[in-house]
């Protein structure tokens, strides 16, 4: 669209035509002054508007650089998954019949006894260590003598039962021990 600014052939024409095109014309200038202002602030608001513009393209690029980061790095972190999750498949699908179980049949107390358990399991560790398992070494060496004990025992058991009347005191502790076993079986 053409602005309707006179040029100089206009103003040369004018002067041909006369005086009331010369006052038209010198009444167009202070027009053509305002339109000029309008335009150099249209400039200045539309340079304006560019340079917000680069600098929102400039925030933008940078956003852009560091989703594409978070993307890299999200796409390395999938594929650590998946060769986890290819690598542990087999143990978890032979696993989930008892993960399920456990589930279904595990009650909160439970879970918090085993936590208390875990709790106390440096204390248990250490006493394990330091008092049964060195009983347990001396085991081995325990057998022959309870083996003596025992033959001890049998001959003791033999010259007893050659004192004279001791079968009967003997039948009586049986029965004793035979009522006893006997009522600790109906309780």
């Amino acid at each position: 669209m053409r602005l309707p600014v006179p040029g100089p052939r206009d103003v040369l024409s004018a002067l041909e035509r006369g005086g009331d095109q010369l006052e038209a014309l010198v009444g167009a200038v202070p027009r053509v002054l305002v339109l000029l202002d309008d335009a150099e602030r249209l400039l200045v608001r539309a340079s304006a508007a560019i340079e917000r513009v680069r600098e929102v393209t400039e925030s933008a690029n940078v956003v852009v650089a560091r989703a594409s980061g978070v993307v890299d790095d999200a796409g390395t972190q999938i594929g650590r998954v998946t060769h986890l999750l290819d690598e542990l498949e087999p143990s978890l699908l032979r696993l989930q019949p008892t993960l399920e179980t456990l589930a279904e049949t595990t009650h909160a107390d439970e879970v918090k006894a085993l936590v208390r358990l875990v709790d106390h399991l440096p204390e248990l560790t250490a006493r394990v260590e330091g008092d049964v398992l060195p009983v347990l070494t001396t085991l081995g060496t325990v057998a022959p003598d309870m083996h003596d004990l025992l033959t001890v025992a049998r001959e003791l058991n033999d010259m007893l039962a050659k004192v004279p009347g001791m079968g009967r005191i003997k039948r009586r502790v049986d029965e004793e021990v035979g009522e006893d076993d006997t009522q600790e079986t109906l309780k």
